[in-house]
């Protein structure tokens, strides 16, 4: 049975919205969750950049903090649209819908191919570099009945198992998340691979910048693209520390169904593989398996709206910024151990737009740590 092809919802950012999204999430210490409380906090990005400096000040910032001029904005679209790419936000039709839903997606994603892959439902097929030759085949069996199925297949334009995946997928559909910019693409020998993908039915997505070679702690980061994605994530060959693994892990916190493919107890490259089953991922032998158990799932209607999409009309009033006592009960309830921000509103007894605002604050003078599942501390 195909899957359900549901037309995404959403709303079109106008270009000056557009270049100060941009400006936004190249400013200093501006993560994507910080995005999203800023825009939810102040109402637009061009608020929120009005705000930063006082709210680096008032975080106890000991340097101004560099904010994206409108110059470096426009700049990085003219490089995008001479390359052949465009920025899509996280509000918009064009942005893959269940990739909105997760903590921490990126506010705007640098695409470049048919965006239609995009819309479609996908699963992330991953696994070892160095790949045997039974698992690429595996892995190219998967991704071309997936592909039939009505289903994107997304992986990380790696070696081995990824390029496996994303050669059978070709004619169907593919994505390729990337750790560096669009321009950037990693390994060298698969520049030929991403001009076929972004060149036929596939798609190319990254949330860096264009010029930003990958480092290797860029690769966690797109990792959580291709978990985001997808709908699920099947796991081909994978040594008990891979990458591999590092997305199944996400693909679980995100509430993706993982999938590991069993293999040899004497092969190291199926350590991770067999672990994750132990584990309780489901196990796959065919296609089939993979196919009928995102079927229930494969209905993107399902997912709500974005919670950072910039209302229309006027920004939001800005409240009175909290005092210095009430700044220090929260950095002094803080600490290097993570704990929820309810623990915090709790703790403190200030009001949850307070507490909010605060952490804000410290996010932005580069003195608060975001953790997965929405965690803070004090930075080191």
């Amino acid at each position: 049975m195909d899957a359900q092809r549901a037309g995404p919802k959403g709303t079109v950012l106008s270009e000056r919205q557009r270049i100060a999204w941009l400006r936004l999430i190249r400013s200093d210490n501006v993560g994507p969750a910080t995005f999203r409380d800023l825009i939810n906090h102040f109402g637009s990005a061009e608020a929120a950049l009005a705000a930063l400096p006082e709210l680096s000040a008032r975080g106890g910032a000991t340097r101004a903090i560099r904010i994206a001029s409108e110059a470096e904005a426009h700049r990085e679209l003219e490089v995008a649209h001479r390359f052949g790419a465009r920025f899509v936000g996280i509000g918009e039709p064009d942005y893959p819908q269940a990739l909105k839903q997760i903590d921490g997606a990126p506010p705007l994603l640098a695409v470049k191919g048919a965006l239609a892959a995009g819309k479609r439902p996908a699963v992330g097929i991953v696994g070892s570099r160095n790949a045997s030759i039974s698992g690429a085949k595996f892995a190219a069996m998967v991704a071309r009945d997936c592909g039939r199925a009505g289903y994107t297949v997304v992986s990380g334009l790696a070696r081995g198992i990824d390029t496996a995946a994303h050669r059978a997928s070709l004619e169907t559909g593919t994505i390729a998340a990337l750790a560096g910019g669009l321009d950037k693409p990693y390994p060298p020998e698969n520049h030929g691979l991403i001009e076929e993908i972004a060149g036929g039915n596939g798609l190319a997505v990254s949330e860096m910048p264009f010029g930003w070679e990958p480092r290797a702690r860029d690769f966690p980061r797109r990792n959580r693209l291709i978990a985001g994605i997808a709908l699920g994530l099947v796991v081909v060959e994978a040594a008990t520390r891979s990458g591999s693994l590092i997305t199944a892990r996400l693909a679980g916190e995100f509430g993706r169904l993982v999938f590991a493919v069993p293999g040899s107890p004497l092969d190291p490259r199926c350590q991770g593989t067999n672990g994750l089953l132990k584990d309780g991922a489901s196990i796959v032998t065919e296609p089939a398996d993979v196919i009928e158990a995102l079927a229930p799932l494969a209905q993107l209607e399902l997912f709500p709206s974005s919670r950072a999409e910039e209302p229309a009309g006027e920004s939001k009033p800005i409240t009175m910024p909290p005092g210095a006592s009430d700044r220090m009960r929260i950095i002094d309830a803080l600490g290097p151990t993570p704990v929820e921000i309810d623990d915090v509103i709790r703790h403190t007894g200030l009001p949850a737009s307070a507490v909010y605002l605060i952490l804000l604050e410290l996010d932005i003078s580069g003195r608060l740590h975001r953790h997965q599942g929405g965690l803070v501390s004090l930075s080191d």
